[in-house]
């Protein structure tokens, strides 16, 4: 007898959060949640935009690819497969014409990207003649050569030698591998495009090619993992090498394909739960670190400290303004959140209209900056007191005493006159801790 999905959620909702495995995202991206932002504050966007940038600030470009080969089942990005040629190179030049409009507003006008992120979807996913005519086109009209970090996702299935070979020329310094797993059936069952095969030959090829980073990404909690699983996907990859391992633990919000699934049928998702996901990437944590790595984030293992930096990670967490360009881009800048046009139609019309493509915003106060920093801090695992008090005049410490202290007492963070750092209990659940901090007005909501 099927269970009515209200009654499957209800004994869910039951459950403590760590044992829960139903529809929602526990992963915090930013502050104030997206939630609050608004089409009715797009012309706060466009008036930070039109202003002069804050001395000294660093300028990050995001650039978004949305095209896949297939959208697995956990995705919950805004990605298409079904777009041809001519779409594609239909959209990468609405590309280069939301950037020669940026280029033209008061806050970025003159001013030089610190890092460049090529994210997705799949940007591998274009072919090398797309790639070299985007970046050159890029490049003319945006300068990257004060850039120190140019980094590029992959899917394993779409990498040539010659596709690395343009991706080294242009200068990506960072290439990110989706692995996710290595075994052939969790890959197939969560939807995954490339299999195990590819996983190699893209990492051989990439390490041929030299490039100053390869970073792997995994997920603990994905339909069909085990202990064995898990441990002999840890195993490989650190017997691979790669300068950074970045860990994440299976999300399921509402638009993911296994959340349409559960409001189906009425049951809880086939993954994982909180714990057992938790422990794993403990596990992991602890391997890395047996093997050499440092630890430098809640998702995060490197192999130097000092050589493996993720400048779009560490300086966008501290402040930095970055504009986000392509449809359903997000952007930080000069204390405005925007977002842009989420519908490719939409988007496009906007852009051969020569409107920046904005469809929603929020400005953000002296306090929320605050948070925000502080929040997206803590996801590294320690935040700076005294730079959070010289930079925002809040010493974090003293303004969060009570949760701190009661945090501190479950041993999840510890805290002196210098620092607040999360133990590794706290770190491995920092996205569940952090609401917390949140103002009571943004209390009940996920980010």
């Amino acid at each position: 007898m099927r269970v009515p999905a209200r009654s499957a959620s209800r004994r869910e909702a039951d459950k403590p959060l760590s044992d829960q495995t139903t529809i929602g995202s526990y992963f915090v991206s930013n502050y104030p949640p997206y939630r609050y932002w608004g089409p009715d504050q797009v012309s706060e966007a466009q008036a930070a935009l039109g202003s002069k940038p804050v001395e000294d600030v660093p300028l990050g470009l995001y650039l978004h690819i949305p095209f896949c080969r297939k959208r697995c089942r956990f995705c919950y990005f805004k990605v298409y497969t079904d777009k041809k040629a001519q779409e594609i190179v239909s959209y990468l030049d609405s590309v280069v014409e939301e950037i020669k409009l940026l280029a033209a507003q008061p806050a970025i006008e003159g001013r030089k990207p610190r890092f460049i992120y090529f994210g997705g979807g799949t940007p591998s996913f274009i072919s090398t003649t797309q790639l070299r005519g985007l970046t050159d086109a890029m490049r003319e009209i945006l300068p990257w050569d004060e850039a120190q970090e140019v980094a590029f996702e992959c899917e394993p299935g779409t990498i040539t030698r010659h596709k690395l070979d343009v991706l080294r020329d242009i200068g990506v310094t960072r290439l990110s591998l989706g692995v996710e797993n290595f075994d052939d059936e969790i890959l197939e069952l969560n939807g995954r495009a490339h299999g195990s095969a590819e996983i190699d030959r893209a990492y051989g090829m990439a390490r041929e090619v030299g490039f100053p980073q390869v970073n792997i990404d995994l997920i603990s909690g994905m339909i069909g993992e085990t202990d064995e699983n898990w441990q002999a996907a840890v195993a490989k990859t650190i017997a691979m090498a790669p300068e950074s391992v970045t860990i994440y633990q299976m999300e399921l919000p509402p638009n993911t394909i296994i959340s349409r699934e559960m409001r189906a049928d009425g049951t809880p998702a086939p993954v994982a739960n909180w714990a057992q996901k938790r422990a794993w990437h403990r596990y992991a944590f602890a391997e890395l670190e047996d093997a050499g790595y440092t630890i430098t984030s809640g998702y995060t293992a490197v192999r130097n400290a000092d050589q493996s930096k993720f400048l779009y990670r560490d300086l966008l967490w501290a402040g930095a303004d970055m504009t986000g360009v392509g449809v359903s881009s997000f952007s930080h800048m000069q204390g405005v959140h925007y977002q842009n046009e989420t519908r490719m139609e939409n988007y496009q019309k906007r852009v051969a209209a020569g409107e920046l493509p904005i469809s929603r915003a929020l400005r953000t106060n002296a306090e929320e900056r605050m948070l925000r920093e502080f929040i997206l801090q803590m996801k590294r695992g320690r935040v700076d007191r005294r730079q959070l008090l010289d930079k925002r005049g809040v010493d974090p410490g003293e303004r969060f005493a009570p949760q701190l202290d009661q945090l501190a007492s479950a041993g999840l963070v510890e805290v002196d006159a210098a620092s607040i750092r999360l133990t590794r209990d706290g770190l491995l659940k920092v996205d569940e801790l952090l609401h917390q901090f949140f103002l009571p007005e943004h209390q009940a909501t996920a980010a």
